[in-house]
């Protein structure tokens, strides 16, 4: 019995993914009555990436800047002794900082949750924000933790042992969202 190799399957294309992060956007604005008290905060890599991409639209629809950073959630992870991981990135963190504002975190995929639960942890050792919302641009489910995106731009029911790939143009000079067995 031989493996062949198997396709990687586009699920969003470019217009797809400026479809989802457009109705991303109205929809933080909209729920946080503006732009006013708004911090978006990205997980690296591809979540700064997004974070700055929303931000340049709620700039358009909402009138207003709204201050962006990266958030590195490496060394907060409970499962480094198993996963190989990247090196830290730097944090950060909007001059004023992040007490009293709504936070926005950013990731492109979301699965078992441990990032955005080592997100949380590293946004106590940062300050006290008003509110932490969650946006990503996929949930593929199979969660191991009961975190949930207020703002999602597609949910793709996925097999555990399949991969889902994010790639934008800023990082990866092409721009798609595939799934792969």
């Amino acid at each position: 019995m031989s493996t062949r190799s198997v396709q990687p399957r586009v699920v969003l294309s470019s217009a797809d993914m400026a479809r989802a992060l457009t109705r991303i956007s109205h929809e933080i604005l909209e729920s946080n009555k503006g732009p006013d008290g708004l911090i978006l905060l990205g997980i690296p890599t591809r979540g700064v990436t997004l974070a700055h991409r929303i931000a340049r639209l709620i700039e358009e629809f909402g009138d207003a800047p709204v201050p962006v950073g990266a958030l590195d959630v490496t060394m907060y992870r409970d499962d480094l002794h198993r996963n190989p991981t990247r090196a830290p990135q730097p944090t950060q963190i909007p001059p004023g900082g992040i007490d009293g504002r709504a936070v926005v975190l950013v990731d492109d995929v979301l699965f078992s949750g441990r990032s955005i639960r080592a997100a949380l942890d590293a946004l106590q050792d940062i300050g006290r924000p008003a509110a932490v919302r969650l946006a990503t641009l996929i949930d593929r489910g199979h969660r191991q933790l009961p975190i949930r995106p207020d703002f999602v731009g597609k949910n793709l029911p996925s097999a555990r042992d399949e991969r889902v790939n994010v790639r934008l143009d800023e990082v990866d000079g092409r721009e798609e969202v595939t799934i792969e067995s």
